[in-house]
């Protein structure tokens, strides 16, 4: 014997009815069958409406009622031959002329029991039922049909009826050995009372009918028939890639069932979880699918975690004060409080010195069980002893579960990690003393997030979504998408790193992709298309898409575009900075912004601040976290001006050749931030910073070179300037020239004091053979005193700069 249970998905139109009595009678051929049937889709909320709105005394039931019974008729003609059509449309309008007289006497009661309930809404899988019997009938498939109210005997708790297993089992037994037949239909979800009344068995109570009747018959198997093929390792409505799991045990699959994976309601499965009967979730539209083997003892594999699950629309109570320690049966008379209004506690959470217990319900129970534990508690809350109860609402939990989780240390660590990362607080934590479950209450606006980042870090090995907002199109901006395009496959392969760009602005428009990410190859026409700049919904739309692993990636100058890291940040969204003016702004403010990074768990780089590409700040960093100190730092930082004073000797204009350095893409947009020194005292102000130094920019000393009148007007009258005092700079080259030194502008740490400025550098000096845009750092420091730790190489240019920015993107991405 075998039992099938066939959900309202997948009997909700008359095609699904055919293609379940197909697969009934396949089975049939293998063994004795009952099946058992819910009602078709909705029919049970709209009989329960239609109640509702005849007790409230609105004519509407007439409409619901009638939308219910021209949709089961319109199945029987679609279900069957003409000929074979009226004795089954005549049974559909007696049920709906009976549903029409309850709901006519509730009407003029303007009253529905609990009892009248039951029975309104039962007729939902007798219809659904006769349905199916009569698809079986018409395709030559032997049946019996029974009521399953004349073999399921409960008690008169309407509305969730308890079953009395004894008589019932002995009904069952009694029944099938008295109607030998190769196919049963039985109506799941109702029962009756010893006085012959309908009841109905709770929610999942089909599944509960099946699990019944599998107990009662010893069945070798009961099959649960859905709409998704098995159950899966995360929601797929939230989880794209989310995949069936092959087999699972009864204990897991409660605990996923209990935590919001709607294919199995948890206290139906007992009846045959307590013999071992194989439980099998197929899907009713993939039969051909495998589906889940829900069994007592499943093989081991290799996922630790077996699946996660939530459950939205809760509210968090937290009872506390300290009136409550030591005293005993606080819990009891919360919980006593709670039960009487049939709230259920669904997550329990006491701290260790019992000042405060906190309980998850759901949502729509938290006014009722705000005002009940008041109640429960108002002499201690009018003692000041407690305090009244705390209702934090708009929560939901996110569970791991998976039975070898106990045998494998480190997994709540790497779930409270996970989440941590990406910005989603934990409100409350739970986990059962089976260590089979880790549950935590989260935002509910988190949790496709948060759902996404723990099958991310459990079941996705292949590659981790990394998701990047670009502001700056330009120069460097363009050849980091270059870059990008180009080593997206190559990063996924070897780095399992999906880099997607959702987001992009240049100084007028910005554009976030609606899903998905933005074409690289046509990146231009969707930024055309884009919104007019508005920084602040920039920031408000990134976090309202909430999207995991998220990198704000900033390729501008732009002091205003620097001022939103902070909001993101705050977020724990990772920003990535070639603009140097958050880290050259007032100290405190970049110590705010560092202080940001940690507090939210949260990656800030700006490694092209100071030499481009080259890996300046990094190796500053490692010597300072390794323990050294930093007692002088001498730097070549000017990518412009090294190229500048390497190409100028006086056979050309100064003020060409500054020009050329432009052209070639080696200067700020305006080089006057390169030639008066600002852009180079602002670099070495962030190295001592890193360094550890508190330093302000105007603690920087700058021995400019530049007549002050150059850095009057706008850039063209600079350059006009700069032709005029030609001879000025010819006098610079040809003083150090003359020494057979060359022209370097050097920026200078030590001691706590900076300065920048041009100098003659003599042969044999690291910086006289800087050639070109090249940046050298000299790092002095305990291990480095006499030889120093030199960095140099290719200090300017959008393809280097772009790829210290990738760097930074792939160091934020892997932390």
């Amino acid at each position: 014997m075998q039992v099938l249970k066939f959900g309202g998905s997948s009997v909700a139109t008359a095609p699904n009815l055919q293609r379940v009595a197909r697969l009934v009678a396949a089975a049939a051929q293998q063994a004795p069958t009952v099946v058992i049937v819910s009602a078709l889709g909705g029919t049970t909320d709209a009989l329960i409406e239609a109640g509702r709105l005849a007790a409230t005394g609105s004519e509407d039931y007439r409409t619901t009622l009638k939308h219910l019974e021209e949709r089961h008729l319109e199945a029987v003609r679609g279900l069957l031959p003409i000929p074979d059509q009226s004795a089954v449309l005549s049974l559909v309008k007696t049920y709906c002329n009976e549903l029409d007289s309850i709901c006519d006497g509730v009407f003029s009661l303007g009253e529905l029991s609990n009892r009248t309930l039951d029975r309104l809404v039962s007729y939902g899988e007798m219809l659904s039922s006769r349905l199916l019997a009569a698809c079986l009938k018409a395709q030559g498939t032997a049946h019996v049909w029974q009521d399953s109210r004349q073999l399921i005997r409960t008690n008169s708790n309407y509305g969730f009826a308890a079953v009395d297993t004894a008589v019932t089992n002995q009904q069952i037994q009694e029944f099938v050995a008295a109607q030998p037949s190769a196919v049963y239909v039985v109506p799941g979800f109702i029962g009756s009372d010893a006085q012959g009344a309908t009841t109905t068995l709770g929610r999942g109570g089909s599944d509960y009918t099946a699990a019944i009747f599998a107990g009662a018959l010893a069945a070798t198997q009961l099959e649960i028939w859905t709409d998704v093929s098995g159950m899966m390792t995360a929601d797929p409505r939230l989880v794209t890639l989310a995949r069936p799991i092959p087999r699972i045990s009864y204990q897991e699959a409660m605990e996923l069932s209990h935590f919001g994976a709607k294919v199995l309601y948890p206290p139906t499965i007992q009846p045959v979880m307590s013999q071992g009967i194989p439980l099998w979730i197929k899907n009713t539209f993939a039969p051909e699918d495998e589906g889940t083997l829900v069994e007592v003892s499943p093989p081991a594999n290799q996922d630790v975690v077996r699946g996660l699950s939530s459950i939205s629309q809760l509210a968090l109570l937290n009872l506390e004060g300290s009136g409550m320690v030591g005293i005993p049966g606080f819990s009891r008379r919360l919980f006593g409080a709670l039960a009487q209004q049939r709230i259920n506690v669904i997550l329990i959470t006491q701290s260790s010195s019992e000042h405060s217990i906190c309980v998850a319900v759901r949502a729509a129970d938290a006014a009722v069980a705000q005002t009940v534990v008041n109640e429960e508690f108002s002499t201690e809350i009018a003692a000041g002893k407690v305090e009244p109860l705390r209702c934090e609402t708009d929560l939901a939990i996110v569970a791991l579960v998976g039975e070898q989780m106990r045998n494998h240390p480190g997994i709540s660590g790497r779930m409270f990690g996970a989440l941590g990362q990406n910005g989603v607080n934990i409100r409350a934590i739970a986990q059962g003393s089976s260590e089979r479950n880790i549950s935590a209450v989260i935002r509910t606006a988190d949790v496709r997030k948060a759902i996404n980042v723990l099958h991310e870090e459990f079941f996705e090995e292949t590659t981790k979504q990394v998701n990047l907002f670009v502001a700056g199109v330009g120069n460097v901006g363009g050849k980091l998408l270059e870059q990008l395009a180009r080593q997206q496959q190559w990063l996924r392969e070897k780095l399992r790193l999906n880099l997607r760009v959702v987001g992009l602005a240049n100084s007028r428009q910005f554009v976030l992709a609606e899903e998905g990410s933005l074409d690289l190859g046509n990146w231009q026409a969707a930024l055309e298309q884009g919104q007019p700049l508005d920084l602040q919904e920039v920031v408000a739309q990134l976090r309202a898409r909430n999207l995991r692993n998220t990198v704000f990636v900033d390729v501008t100058a732009s002091a205003d575009v620097a001022t939103i890291y902070a909001s993101l940040l705050e977020k724990s969204m990772a920003v990535v900075a070639c603009n140097k003016v958050a880290c050259s702004s007032e100290y405190a403010n970049y110590a705010r912004l560092k202080s940001l990074m940690r507090e939210f768990n949260t990656e800030f780089l700006f490694e092209t601040n100071v030499g481009a590409g080259l890996p300046v700040i990094g190796s500053l960093n490692d010597l300072v976290r390794s323990g050294d100190q930093v007692h002088r730092i001498e730097a070549v930082l000017s990518g412009t001006l090294n190229f500048v004073f390497n190409h100028y000797d006086g056979t050309v204009p100064f003020a060409e050749v500054v020009r050329q350095a432009q052209a070639e893409g080696y200067t700020e947009p305006d080089p006057r931030l390169d030639l008066s020194g600002t852009d180079v005292a602002r670099k070495i102000l962030i190295l001592a910073r890193e360094a550890g130094q508190e330093m302000e920019l105007a603690d920087i000393h700058n021995e400019s070179f530049l007549p002050a009148s150059c850095l009057e007007g706008d850039v063209e009258a600079f350059y006009g300037q700069l032709a005029v005092h030609e001879a000025h700079f010819r006098s610079l080259y040809d003083a150090a020239a003359t020494q057979g030194k060359r022209l370097k502008f050097v920026a200078r740490y030590a001691d706590g004091h900076a300065s920048v400025g041009l100098q003659s550098v003599a042969p044999g000096h690291d910086f006289y053979v800087l050639q070109g845009k090249d940046n050298a750092v000299l790092f002095f420091t305990n291990r480095y005193p006499e030889q120093p730790l030199v960095v140099k190489g290719a200090g300017a240019g959008a393809d280097v700069t772009a790829s210290g920015v990738f760097a930074d993107i792939i160091r934020a991405a892997r932390a």
